[in-house]
């Protein structure tokens, strides 16, 4: 069974909530739409007709896109408390991207005619919203600097940090990066192939910078991980260099 969504109180502590009162929380969330999936179920598609903004309540959602040329790229993994689906409806365009569930998961959804009644009412939700995206717009120009100037070595290893911020679990050997994630989508949130993330990851581990547990990663040395991320070293394979060769 998908994850139960979440309480009032849970809410309060979203970003998209900040500094709204329980009550307001509670009519915000009253006024919401829970929807369940399983593991790689969807919940939006890329160029269907977009027609609710989601909030992640439980489990861990991947936003991708698809190029002309048919690859997928994964932009982000959607933690619970963050938000998904929406810019496509405050436009009124389709979907720009798919939210597909890494896991059992659940969200809680509301249309664009929910959303401006909830904003007339609520204004700290209008501003909440407006710092998220420009928040997210920040983090794309983050990426495209990364894709167009870093080694691949280094995008691979920020993007492992990233995950571990997201949903890293500290444990006896370092920090578990507890998500269902093959070595192919570490590829595509990374833009590199397949080929290269495995081979990196195998210098790392003999490195003793990562491991694995029930097949999952594992981070044995952060510091060491950054350094690589941060260019520090200046030391990398013949997979990694540059993100034309990646």
């Amino acid at each position: 069974m998908p994850p139960q969504p979440f309480s009032v109180d849970e809410l309060a502590g979203c970003a998209l909530f900040q500094g709204l009162d329980r009550e307001a929380c509670s009519k915000i969330l009253a006024c919401g739409k829970v929807r369940r999936v399983r593991r790689r179920e969807i919940f939006v598609r890329q160029g269907e007709p977009s027609q609710s903004l989601f909030l992640c309540s439980a489990g861990r959602v991947k936003i991708t896109q698809v190029s002309e040329e048919g690859a997928e790229i994964i932009l982000r993994v959607i933690t619970p408390g963050q938000i998904f689906g929406g810019f496509g409806v405050l436009i009124e365009t389709p979907c720009p991207a798919t939210a597909e569930a890494l896991e059992a998961s659940s969200a809680v959804a509301w249309s664009i005619r929910q959303l401006e009644e909830l904003f007339e009412r609520f204004p700290r939700l209008t501003a909440n919203l407006m710092r998220i995206l420009a928040h997210r717009l920040r983090e794309v120009e983050s990426r495209l600097r990364e894709l167009s100037t870093e080694r691949v070595s280094q995008r691979v290893a920020r993007t492992l940090l990233r995950l571990a911020r997201l949903a890293g679990r500290r444990v006896e050997q370092g920090v578990l990066l507890d998500l269902k994630l093959s070595r192919e989508e570490l590829a595509q949130m990374s833009g590199t192939t397949l080929f290269t993330v495995s081979r990196l990851l195998s210098e790392w581990q003999h490195r003793d910078l990562v491991g694995s547990r029930r097949g999952r990663l594992v981070i044995l040395n952060t510091h060491g991980l950054v350094a690589l991320a941060e260019d520090l070293g200046g030391r990398d394979t013949p997979e990694s260099g540059t993100a034309a060769t990646g």
